[in-house]
Protein backbone atom coordinates (compact mmCIF):
# COMPACT_ATOMS: atom_id res chain seq x y z
CA UNK A 1 0.00 0.00 0.00
CA UNK A 2 1.41 3.38 -0.93
CA UNK A 3 1.21 6.04 1.67
CA UNK A 4 1.22 9.73 0.88
CA UNK A 5 4.03 11.93 2.15
CA UNK A 6 1.53 13.91 4.22
CA UNK A 7 0.54 10.92 6.35
CA UNK A 8 1.83 10.61 9.89
CA UNK A 9 3.20 7.39 11.33
CA UNK A 10 1.63 6.58 14.70
CA UNK A 11 1.30 10.15 16.03
CA UNK A 12 2.04 10.58 19.72
CA UNK A 13 -0.03 13.76 20.04
CA UNK A 14 -3.41 14.70 18.56
CA UNK A 15 -5.09 18.09 18.39
CA UNK A 16 -8.74 18.67 19.33
CA UNK A 17 -9.97 21.87 17.67
CA UNK A 18 -13.20 22.10 19.68
CA UNK A 19 -16.32 23.08 17.76
CA UNK A 20 -15.50 23.92 14.11
CA UNK A 21 -17.17 27.15 13.06
CA UNK A 22 -17.72 28.36 16.62
CA UNK A 23 -14.11 28.84 17.73
CA UNK A 24 -14.69 32.48 18.67
CA UNK A 25 -17.68 31.54 20.84
CA UNK A 26 -16.16 28.56 22.63
CA UNK A 27 -15.25 30.58 25.72
CA UNK A 28 -18.96 31.42 26.14
CA UNK A 29 -20.14 27.91 25.28
CA UNK A 30 -17.87 26.64 28.04
CA UNK A 31 -19.90 28.50 30.70
CA UNK A 32 -23.10 26.39 30.45
CA UNK A 33 -20.93 23.30 30.00
CA UNK A 34 -19.13 24.11 33.26
CA UNK A 35 -22.38 24.91 35.09
CA UNK A 36 -23.96 21.61 34.02
CA UNK A 37 -20.83 19.72 35.06
CA UNK A 38 -20.73 21.37 38.51
CA UNK A 39 -24.44 20.77 39.12
CA UNK A 40 -24.02 17.17 37.96
CA UNK A 41 -21.13 16.50 40.33
CA UNK A 42 -22.73 18.27 43.31
CA UNK A 43 -26.15 16.73 42.69
CA UNK A 44 -24.83 13.20 42.21
CA UNK A 45 -22.55 13.53 45.25
CA UNK A 46 -25.49 14.62 47.44
CA UNK A 47 -27.55 11.77 46.03
CA UNK A 48 -24.83 9.25 46.87
CA UNK A 49 -24.35 10.63 50.40
CA UNK A 50 -28.10 10.48 51.03
CA UNK A 51 -28.44 6.88 49.81
CA UNK A 52 -25.35 5.76 51.70
CA UNK A 53 -26.24 7.43 55.01
CA UNK A 54 -29.93 6.42 55.14
CA UNK A 55 -30.44 2.73 55.89
CA UNK A 56 -34.02 2.72 54.57
CA UNK A 57 -32.62 3.55 51.12
CA UNK A 58 -30.43 0.44 51.01
CA UNK A 59 -32.87 -1.25 48.63
CA UNK A 60 -32.23 -2.38 45.02
CA UNK A 61 -34.05 0.55 43.43
CA UNK A 62 -32.01 3.13 45.33
CA UNK A 63 -28.78 1.15 44.97
CA UNK A 64 -29.23 1.29 41.19
CA UNK A 65 -29.81 5.06 41.47
CA UNK A 66 -26.55 5.25 43.42
CA UNK A 67 -24.77 3.31 40.67
CA UNK A 68 -25.98 5.89 38.15
CA UNK A 69 -24.68 8.61 40.44
CA UNK A 70 -21.23 7.00 40.64
CA UNK A 71 -21.09 6.62 36.84
CA UNK A 72 -22.16 10.23 36.23
CA UNK A 73 -19.73 11.61 38.82
CA UNK A 74 -16.76 9.70 37.40
CA UNK A 75 -17.76 10.72 33.89
CA UNK A 76 -17.88 14.42 34.75
CA UNK A 77 -14.50 14.43 36.48
CA UNK A 78 -12.75 12.48 33.68
CA UNK A 79 -14.15 14.02 30.50
CA UNK A 80 -15.40 17.59 30.99
CA UNK A 81 -12.13 19.20 32.28
CA UNK A 82 -10.40 18.50 28.95
CA UNK A 83 -13.30 20.07 27.02
CA UNK A 84 -13.11 23.19 29.19
CA UNK A 85 -9.33 23.23 28.76
CA UNK A 86 -9.87 23.53 24.99
CA UNK A 87 -12.59 26.17 25.30
CA UNK A 88 -11.02 28.39 27.98
CA UNK A 89 -7.29 27.79 28.11
CA UNK A 90 -6.56 26.92 24.46
CA UNK A 91 -4.91 23.60 25.30
CA UNK A 92 -6.03 21.43 22.37
CA UNK A 93 -3.22 18.88 22.44
CA UNK A 94 -3.84 15.44 23.85
CA UNK A 95 -1.59 12.39 23.87
CA UNK A 96 -2.74 9.64 21.53
CA UNK A 97 -2.99 7.10 24.36
CA UNK A 98 -4.89 9.60 26.51
CA UNK A 99 -7.27 10.19 23.62
CA UNK A 100 -7.92 6.45 23.36
CA UNK A 101 -8.43 6.29 27.12
CA UNK A 102 -10.94 9.16 26.96
CA UNK A 103 -12.80 7.45 24.13
CA UNK A 104 -12.86 4.21 26.08
CA UNK A 105 -14.16 5.91 29.22
CA UNK A 106 -16.92 7.71 27.29
CA UNK A 107 -18.26 4.54 25.69
CA UNK A 108 -17.77 2.50 28.87
CA UNK A 109 -19.70 4.98 31.01
CA UNK A 110 -22.47 5.17 28.42
CA UNK A 111 -22.70 1.38 28.23
CA UNK A 112 -22.75 1.03 32.02
CA UNK A 113 -25.48 3.67 32.36
CA UNK A 114 -27.58 1.94 29.70
CA UNK A 115 -27.11 -1.40 31.49
CA UNK A 116 -28.12 0.08 34.84
CA UNK A 117 -31.26 1.54 33.27
CA UNK A 118 -32.12 -1.95 32.04
CA UNK A 119 -31.53 -3.41 35.53
CA UNK A 120 -33.78 -0.73 37.03
CA UNK A 121 -36.53 -1.53 34.52
CA UNK A 122 -36.35 -5.22 35.43
CA UNK A 123 -36.40 -4.33 39.14
CA UNK A 124 -39.58 -2.26 38.65
CA UNK A 125 -41.10 -5.03 36.53
CA UNK A 126 -40.62 -7.65 39.25
CA UNK A 127 -41.68 -5.25 42.03
CA UNK A 128 -45.00 -4.43 40.32
CA UNK A 129 -45.85 -7.62 38.43
CA UNK A 130 -44.52 -10.12 41.00
CA UNK A 131 -44.39 -8.17 44.31
CA UNK A 132 -44.27 -11.28 46.51
CA UNK A 133 -41.15 -12.54 44.75
CA UNK A 134 -39.27 -9.24 44.55
CA UNK A 135 -37.52 -9.44 47.91
CA UNK A 136 -36.38 -12.99 47.16
CA UNK A 137 -35.11 -12.21 43.64
CA UNK A 138 -33.46 -8.80 44.11
CA UNK A 139 -31.30 -9.36 47.15
CA UNK A 140 -27.99 -7.57 47.66
CA UNK A 141 -25.98 -10.39 46.10
CA UNK A 142 -27.79 -10.37 42.70
CA UNK A 143 -27.62 -6.57 42.64
CA UNK A 144 -23.85 -6.72 43.15
CA UNK A 145 -23.57 -9.40 40.45
CA UNK A 146 -25.63 -7.29 38.04
CA UNK A 147 -23.31 -4.31 38.61
CA UNK A 148 -20.24 -6.48 38.00
CA UNK A 149 -21.68 -8.08 34.85
CA UNK A 150 -22.77 -4.73 33.39
CA UNK A 151 -19.33 -3.21 33.97
CA UNK A 152 -17.36 -6.23 32.72
CA UNK A 153 -19.53 -6.74 29.64
CA UNK A 154 -19.24 -3.08 28.64
CA UNK A 155 -15.47 -3.12 29.13
CA UNK A 156 -15.18 -6.28 26.99
CA UNK A 157 -17.19 -4.65 24.21
CA UNK A 158 -15.18 -1.41 24.24
CA UNK A 159 -11.67 -2.88 24.65
CA UNK A 160 -11.39 -4.54 21.18
CA UNK A 161 -12.14 -1.24 19.46
CA UNK A 162 -9.32 0.44 21.40
CA UNK A 163 -6.92 -2.38 20.56
CA UNK A 164 -7.82 -2.21 16.85
CA UNK A 165 -7.19 1.53 16.73
CA UNK A 166 -3.96 1.26 18.69
CA UNK A 167 -2.33 -1.59 16.78
CA UNK A 168 -4.13 -1.90 13.43
CA UNK A 169 -3.87 1.71 12.25
CA UNK A 170 -0.32 2.99 11.75
CA UNK A 171 -0.69 5.83 9.25
CA UNK A 172 -2.94 8.86 9.69
CA UNK A 173 -4.00 11.53 7.20
CA UNK A 174 -3.88 14.19 9.91
CA UNK A 175 -3.50 14.58 13.64
CA UNK A 176 -6.29 17.16 13.92
CA UNK A 177 -9.63 15.95 15.31
CA UNK A 178 -12.59 18.16 14.40
CA UNK A 179 -14.27 17.62 17.73
CA UNK A 180 -14.06 18.74 21.36
CA UNK A 181 -13.50 15.24 22.71
CA UNK A 182 -12.15 11.93 21.44
CA UNK A 183 -15.14 10.37 19.74
CA UNK A 184 -14.80 6.93 18.14
CA UNK A 185 -15.70 7.83 14.55
CA UNK A 186 -13.68 11.06 14.65
CA UNK A 187 -10.54 9.06 15.49
CA UNK A 188 -11.21 6.24 13.01
CA UNK A 189 -11.65 8.70 10.13
CA UNK A 190 -8.12 10.01 10.71
CA UNK A 191 -6.58 6.69 9.70
CA UNK A 192 -5.06 6.34 6.24
CA UNK A 193 -5.73 2.58 6.27
CA UNK A 194 -9.12 1.05 5.59
CA UNK A 195 -11.07 1.87 8.73
CA UNK A 196 -14.26 0.07 7.78
CA UNK A 197 -13.62 -2.88 10.08
CA UNK A 198 -13.29 -0.70 13.16
CA UNK A 199 -16.15 1.53 12.02
CA UNK A 200 -18.37 -1.51 11.53
CA UNK A 201 -17.36 -2.95 14.90
CA UNK A 202 -18.18 0.32 16.66
CA UNK A 203 -21.59 0.59 15.01
CA UNK A 204 -22.32 -3.10 15.55
CA UNK A 205 -21.44 -2.92 19.25
CA UNK A 206 -23.51 0.23 19.76
CA UNK A 207 -26.54 -1.26 18.02
CA UNK A 208 -26.25 -4.55 19.92
CA UNK A 209 -26.03 -2.86 23.33
CA UNK A 210 -28.57 -0.10 22.69
CA UNK A 211 -30.95 -2.40 20.83
CA UNK A 212 -30.82 -5.12 23.48
CA UNK A 213 -31.33 -2.68 26.36
CA UNK A 214 -34.00 -0.64 24.62
CA UNK A 215 -35.98 -3.74 23.65
CA UNK A 216 -36.08 -5.20 27.15
CA UNK A 217 -36.75 -1.86 28.84
CA UNK A 218 -39.68 -1.27 26.50
CA UNK A 219 -41.03 -4.79 27.08
CA UNK A 220 -40.69 -4.36 30.84
CA UNK A 221 -42.70 -1.14 30.91
CA UNK A 222 -45.28 -2.48 28.46
CA UNK A 223 -45.89 -5.35 30.87
CA UNK A 224 -45.98 -2.94 33.82
CA UNK A 225 -48.61 -0.78 32.07
CA UNK A 226 -50.64 -3.87 31.25
CA UNK A 227 -50.46 -5.15 34.83
CA UNK A 228 -51.36 -1.82 36.43
CA UNK A 229 -54.27 -0.84 34.21
CA UNK A 230 -55.95 -4.23 33.73
CA UNK A 231 -56.72 -4.77 37.42
CA UNK A 232 -60.08 -3.59 38.83
CA UNK A 233 -58.52 -2.63 42.17
CA UNK A 234 -55.39 -0.90 41.09
CA UNK A 235 -54.79 1.87 43.65
CA UNK A 236 -51.85 0.05 45.16
CA UNK A 237 -50.38 -0.71 41.76
CA UNK A 238 -50.83 2.89 40.66
CA UNK A 239 -48.96 4.02 43.78
CA UNK A 240 -46.19 1.55 42.96
CA UNK A 241 -46.15 2.72 39.36
CA UNK A 242 -45.50 6.29 40.53
CA UNK A 243 -42.06 5.14 41.62
CA UNK A 244 -41.31 4.37 37.96
CA UNK A 245 -41.94 7.92 36.74
CA UNK A 246 -38.43 9.16 37.56
CA UNK A 247 -36.87 6.16 35.84
CA UNK A 248 -39.02 6.67 32.73
CA UNK A 249 -37.94 10.33 32.55
CA UNK A 250 -34.26 9.36 32.84
CA UNK A 251 -34.70 6.55 30.32
CA UNK A 252 -36.40 8.83 27.77
CA UNK A 253 -33.89 11.68 27.98
CA UNK A 254 -30.94 9.26 27.75
CA UNK A 255 -32.15 7.36 24.67
CA UNK A 256 -33.83 10.27 22.89
CA UNK A 257 -30.61 12.31 23.08
CA UNK A 258 -28.60 9.27 22.00
CA UNK A 259 -30.72 8.54 18.94
CA UNK A 260 -31.05 12.19 17.97
CA UNK A 261 -27.28 12.62 18.15
CA UNK A 262 -26.71 9.40 16.23
CA UNK A 263 -29.13 10.17 13.38
CA UNK A 264 -27.98 13.77 12.93
CA UNK A 265 -24.39 12.50 12.77
CA UNK A 266 -25.04 9.62 10.36
CA UNK A 267 -27.71 11.05 8.08
CA UNK A 268 -27.50 14.83 8.48
CA UNK A 269 -25.05 15.37 5.64
CA UNK A 270 -26.24 18.93 5.08
CA UNK A 271 -26.29 19.84 8.78
CA UNK A 272 -23.33 22.08 9.80
CA UNK A 273 -20.61 20.20 11.74
CA UNK A 274 -21.02 22.40 14.81
CA UNK A 275 -24.61 21.18 15.15
CA UNK A 276 -23.40 17.57 15.22
CA UNK A 277 -20.78 18.34 17.84
CA UNK A 278 -23.10 20.43 20.02
CA UNK A 279 -25.71 17.67 20.12
CA UNK A 280 -23.16 14.95 20.76
CA UNK A 281 -21.71 17.08 23.60
CA UNK A 282 -25.17 17.63 25.08
CA UNK A 283 -25.71 13.88 24.95
CA UNK A 284 -22.68 13.53 27.22
CA UNK A 285 -23.55 16.42 29.56
CA UNK A 286 -27.33 16.40 29.94
CA UNK A 287 -27.92 12.92 31.48
CA UNK A 288 -25.45 13.41 34.39
CA UNK A 289 -26.90 16.91 34.88
CA UNK A 290 -30.58 15.88 34.88
CA UNK A 291 -30.44 12.50 36.61
CA UNK A 292 -29.95 13.74 40.21
CA UNK A 293 -32.50 16.53 39.68
CA UNK A 294 -35.12 14.08 38.38
CA UNK A 295 -34.60 11.53 41.14
CA UNK A 296 -34.53 14.19 43.86
CA UNK A 297 -37.76 15.73 42.59
CA UNK A 298 -39.73 12.61 41.63
CA UNK A 299 -38.65 10.05 44.25
CA UNK A 300 -40.38 10.86 47.53
CA UNK A 301 -38.09 8.98 49.91
CA UNK A 302 -34.92 10.40 48.38
CA UNK A 303 -36.38 13.91 48.45
CA UNK A 304 -37.44 13.62 52.12
CA UNK A 305 -34.08 12.32 53.32
CA UNK A 306 -32.16 14.78 51.16
CA UNK A 307 -34.08 17.75 52.60
CA UNK A 308 -33.62 16.33 56.10
CA UNK A 309 -29.86 15.99 55.57
CA UNK A 310 -29.49 19.50 54.14
CA UNK A 311 -31.49 21.26 56.86
CA UNK A 312 -30.54 19.19 59.88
Amino acid sequence: MSVSNITVLRPSVLTLIGIPGLETMQCWIGIPFCVMCLIAMIGNSLLLITIRSERSLHEPMYIFVGMLGVTDTLFGTRIVPKILGIFWFHVPEIYFDSCLLQMGLIHTFQGIESGILLAMALDHYVAICYPLRHSAIFTHRPVTQIAAVVTLRTALLVAPSLVLIKYRFQFYHTTIISHCYCEHMAIVKLAAENARVNEFYGLFGAFIVAGFHLTFITLSYAQIFFTVFRLPQKEGHLKAFNTCIAHICVFLQFYLLAFFSFFTHRFGAHVPPYIHILFSSLYLLVPPFLNPLVYSAKTTQIRIHLVKMLYS
